[in-house]
């Protein structure tokens, strides 16, 4: 009663086969008898033994039938039945639907596991007789009475065990064999840390699984085996590294890396190591490449397995999406997704204790300029469920920053890390961090997100941080323009301000409130430094800085501009312009729609006035003219002998439209 592992299962997809596989072979083989040709009604056919029997039934040459919730329906269809031969499991439609396609000939077998008029209506579905098997004992009837009522139906309820150690070796070896030839695949599953059973077996009560629920163990790594560091001697690698021998006195680290032994400082770290006790091999490998990894791998001493695998390996190659190319992408995805699908595969049918990889925050926020690192990242948190759903070990942590002697963010400039800090994560140090290494595989969760968070900054920047860590800020997010409107006693949108304002006005306005974003991302403490005719490039800004500055003006204008606003319009000043025509903002004082809806005013009031002093309105009439041949750039002719008086003078101090108007009131008396 005992087989061997096939080549290829994990544990977890072992635990699901044999009850399974053998009751449902037990019943159609040799209770059923079924052959080539026959036909078989499954019940619960996307269960356990339901799934296992369809797939066994197929295998032996029968037409199959099954009832399953219309939810599972579709891992019925991937089995390859189709509309015709499966139905509801809540309902007897199935009867009809059956008895429709067979046109009356019904079913040869039944494998139920169904009760009351569900039983009665799977028994008409053997009006030629045949074999109905009770493998779910809720409703059990009398054979003889079956018998009677149903001429020819042989009914048996069974159980596994009736068929003797003897039989279910034969079958299990049977089953292995078909197992080995990929005929019978592993079942689907969901897997449950053994932590949490209750969610288990309440998710098992509520008939949600498909195939298997299966409880995984946690175990610890081997002292004796081998850990399998990637990225070993980088910044984060050094620091895992030292943590794996002083902490958990793990005794054989094979450190990987591009460079291997010719990496700066590894052979220093390797003296260190080995005097902690350590037996440490720096091999360069780049487990980008599937054959130099799986030679790595083979040339491990058998008297040391494999015991876990911990990735800390990347590459930040910064770049928006539509800056990306096939060269971009490989350069994060390789020593990312591609080493990890690597790292999965050649590993899978080991016996492995930990499965840990370094991801990024960037993969659950997104990262500002960072398209291929993000996807990269993301690649891995989804490869970590996917180990987990097939019940192997594995842990994706997707760290925050680290500090400048930390990991790849150790490369960053102050204002990077000045960015990094209006997320509100602090940067880990290497106490700190490994204490959350430690923590993270403990777990029962395949993604964790280690970081040290600011509330205080997190409430301070709530305008700019990425939407899934707005709700750890209880304050409502308010953009940073209304912010300080409403410190200054004013609640207008910058919009609202710059509708009043002259042309210039309006460009000056708004270039302070350019200048202003773009030093705060850049981390200067005025806009002074802000030159308006200088390229964002030579202030410093890079793809993921230019995402952040984007960012913030759309909350300051409220519009949706493009990640790549500052390449576009690469200087405040262009950039400004840019934005002017981007605001629905009506036209400027003086401009052309102003001046005609003050000339309509004029029109206005000449026509509503009803002064008729012939001296009044000859004066009026000279300042007209004298007006149009301002404008059209005439020479100013004045009718009349009289000459002018001192209020004349007045039309020589009018410089705005606004000025010519009033000085018409007073003159109509208006005012």
């Amino acid at each position: 009663m005992v087989a061997a592992i096939p080549r290829g299962w994990t544990f977890a997809q072992a635990a699901t086969a044999p009850i399974v596989y053998l009751t449902a072979y037990y019943g159609l083989v040799d209770l059923g008898g079924l052959r080539p040709g026959q036909s078989v009604l499954v019940h619960a056919a996307a269960g356990g033994v339901g799934t296992a029997a369809v797939r066994l039934a197929r295998h032996l040459g029968a037409e199959v039938f099954g009832t399953a919730s219309p939810g599972k329906w579709d891992a019925l269809r991937a089995a390859g039945l189709d509309d015709a031969h499966l139905a509801s499991s809540r309902d007897l439609g199935f009867e009809k639907l059956f008895l429709e396609t067979t046109e009356g000939r019904g079913v040869d077998v039944v494998l139920d596991s169904l009760a009351r008029e569900f039983v009665d209506a799977s028994l008409r579905l053997l009006p030629r007789g045949g074999h109905f098997l009770e493998m779910g004992k809720t409703d059990v009837r009398d054979p003889r009475q079956v018998a009677e009522d149903h001429p020819g139906v042989a009914y048996q309820a069974f159980d596994l065990v009736e068929a003797g150690p003897d039989r279910i070796g034969e079958m299990l070896r049977e089953l292995v064999t078909l197992f080995e030839e990929g005929v019978l695949p592993p079942l689907p599953m969901t897997t449950f840390d053994v932590r949490r059973a209750p969610d288990a077996f309440r998710f098992l009560s509520q008939a949600r699984h498909i195939g298997k629920v299966v409880l995984t163990l946690p175990t610890a790594p081997d002292p004796d085996g081998t850990v399998l560091l990637t990225g070993g001697t980088g910044g984060l690698g050094r620091i895992t590294a030292r943590h794996l021998v002083a902490h958990h006195g793990l005794r054989h680290l094979v450190l990987a890396g591009r460079q291997g032994p010719d990496a700066p400082g590894a052979a220093e770290l390797r003296e260190e190591l080995t005097a902690l006790g350590a037996d440490v091999a720096i091999v360069a490998c780049d487990t980008g490449d599937r054959a130099a990894l799986a030679d790595l791998l083979a040339s491990l001493p058998p008297a040391h397995p494999l015991t876990a695998v911990i990735h800390t390996a990347g590459v930040l190659a910064d770049g928006v999406i539509s800056s990306m190319t096939p060269e971009r992408i490989d350069r994060s995805m390789r020593p990312k997704a591609d080493a990890v699908t690597n790292l999965h595969e050649l590993t899978r049918d080991l016996d492995l204790a930990r499965f840990v990889v370094f991801s990024s925050v960037a993969g659950t926020f997104g990262g500002a300029g960072q398209a291929n690192y993000s996807a990269a990242n993301a690649f891995l948190d989804a490869l970590a469920h996917h180990r987990r759903d097939l019940g192997l070990p594995a842990t994706s942590l997707a760290w925050g920053t680290w500090l400048p002697d930390a990991g790849m963010t150790g490369e960053l400039g102050q204002a990077d890390r000045e960015r990094h800090a209006r997320t509100g994560m602090v940067p880990l140090g290497a106490e700190l961090g490994m204490r959350l290494l430690d923590a993270g595989p403990a777990t029962d969760r395949a993604v964790l997100l280690p970081m040290d968070l600011d509330h205080a900054s997190l409430r301070e920047h709530a305008d700019v941080l990425p939407p899934l860590l707005r709700a750890m800020v209880k304050a409502p997010a308010r953009r940073r323009a209304e912010t300080s409107a409403a410190a200054a006693g004013s609640t207008q949108t910058l919009a609202e301000r710059l509708a009043p304002l002259p042309a210039a006005d309006r460009e000056q306005l708004l270039l302070d409130a350019v200048a202003e974003q773009a030093a705060a991302v850049l981390g200067h403490s005025s806009a002074a430094e802000i030159e308006p005719e200088q390229s964002f490039k030579e202030l410093g800004f890079d793809s993921l800085t230019a995402v952040e500055l984007r960012n913030r003006l759309n909350a300051v204008t409220g519009l949706r501009l493009s990640a790549t606003l500052v390449f576009d319009y690469p200087t405040p000043a262009v950039q400004v312009r840019h934005l002017l025509t981007q605001l629905d903002l009506p036209d400027p004082p003086g401009g052309a729609q102003a001046l005609l809806g003050e000339l309509d005013r004029l029109d206005a009031a000449l026509n509503g006035t009803d002064v008729d002093d012939t001296e009044v309105r000859s004066r009026v009439t000279d300042r007209l003219r004298d007006l149009l041949a301002r404008w059209s750039g005439a020479p100013v002719t004045v009718t009349g002998t009289e000459e002018p008086d001192a209020g004349d003078g007045e039309l020589e101090s009018v410089e705005t439209a606004d000025d010519l108007f009033d000085l018409i009131d007073r003159e109509l008396g208006t005012t």
